[in-house]
């Protein structure tokens, strides 16, 4: 296996690593290309049909790529951590991070049945159109969804030995392999229950915050944090505040997400609207406008938004649409996004980080919330 070159060969990050999230952010995308390049030298060497179909779709996925957001709050746990100088385990950190992104965007458009992702069609679409252009026999979506499956398999395991190589060549690796365990688990379990809840009929507020808690809020920011920490051998004092700080931030990262998915535009999110109100998928902007609309009587409302109906036709969607906004809810969850990222900004304040790391997580925060990012005041 070649060895890469240092994440941090620039004269200005040899000394101290890279000095803003947006920098290792910048520098992730050069460390990402070099282990994409050598995980497809291997693929072709093991067979060439397996590469160009499977392994060749996971690195362009991969490559693609999105805001970044788990290396640059990676970045911000290292920093607040004591971590300096070699930023190089870190920046793999990130690869691993965005490896493990693809296997669960990859699993969770097949799940969903989503067609679009990153502007693009999604993974088991792709595969799907070239079993028929290449006039393959049996069924086009079956061979699609299978093959995607094992695509998305492959970047987890390309995630997992990066993460291996990591933990084995730095002196906390014991404690940064128990992170990424712990993320990965926490990430089967969100997605099951997001799942079983649709199944169930499931819609309670609380059952809709443990789903987004543990299917998104942990592995986007909590445990980047945490394992940025764990490079830098943080104390537990810091490390808790990281993991509170990360644990607002990533809920509010997800309500969202969930307001995007209902009312923003594909051609800016690069995914489908209104698919999750198609099918009533419970989330906190569904659950909390069933409980406002139970309240207030709005019968329409309740009927158009309870679980375990059969999927709503596509006109109707703008009618729950208009429900969500007629019971207050998108204004409720607006305030519980602005709520997070106030309560996360303080909790980071608790780490002893300094103002620029501080401010630096502040503009991250408000970029994955939607929100504004306050200008930190220096300490006094």
């Amino acid at each position: 296996m070649r060895e890469l070159r240092s994440a941090t060969e620039e004269p200005a990050e040899r000394a101290g690593g890279p000095l803003t999230a947006d920098a290792a952010t910048r520098a992730l995308g050069r460390v990402l290309g070099e282990v994409l390049d050598e995980r497809m030298s291997e693929a072709y060497d093991l067979d060439a049909v397996f590469a160009r179909d499977v392994a060749g779709r996971v690195s362009a996925f991969a490559r693609r790529g999105g805001k970044r957001l788990r290396t640059a709050f990676a970045w911000c746990g290292w920093r607040a951590g004591g971590g300096t100088g070699d930023a190089g385990p870190l920046l793999r950190t990130g690869v691993a991070l965005e490896l493990v992104q693809t296997c669960a965007l990859v699993h969770d458009d097949v799940m969903d049945g989503s067609h679009l992702r990153r502007g693009a069609p999604s993974m088991h679409v792709d595969l799907a159109r070239m079993h028929r252009a290449e006039g393959m026999t049996g069924g086009a979506e079956s061979f699609g969804h299978s093959a995607a499956v094992l695509a998305g398999d492959l970047a987890l395991a390309w995630a997992d030995d990066l993460m291996t190589e990591i933990a084995l060549a730095t002196p906390n690796g014991s404690r940064l392999y128990r992170e990424w365990r712990a993320m990965r688990e926490e990430m089967v379990a969100g997605q099951y229950r997001d799942l079983q809840a649709q199944a169930a009929g499931a819609s309670g507020v609380e059952e809709a915050l443990t789903i987004a808690t543990l299917k998104s809020a942990l592995y986007t920011v909590e445990r980047p944090l945490a394992l940025g920490a764990s490079l830098a051998g943080a104390d537990e004092a810091a490390t808790a505040a990281l993991r509170a700080a990360g644990r607002c931030a990533g809920l509010a990262f997800q309500l969202r997400d969930d307001l995007l998915g209902a009312f923003g535009d594909p051609a800016l999110t690069g995914k489908p609207v209104g698919d999750d109100l198609r099918a009533r998928k419970l989330t906190y902007l569904l659950a909390v406008a069933l409980e406002l609309g139970a309240a207030t009587g709005d019968e329409e409302a309740v009927a158009l938004l309870s679980p375990g109906a059969p999927a709503l036709p596509e006109r109707a969607v703008e009618g729950v649409r208009a429900a969500l906004e007629r019971t207050g809810a998108q204004d409720v969850v607006e305030a519980k996004i602005a709520e997070l990222a106030n309560s996360a900004l303080r909790h980071f304040g608790e780490t002893g980080a300094d103002d620029a790391v501080r401010q630096e997580f502040a503009v991250l925060v408000a970029r994955a919330s939607g929100t504004t990012a306050p200008q930190v005041r220096e300490a006094v």
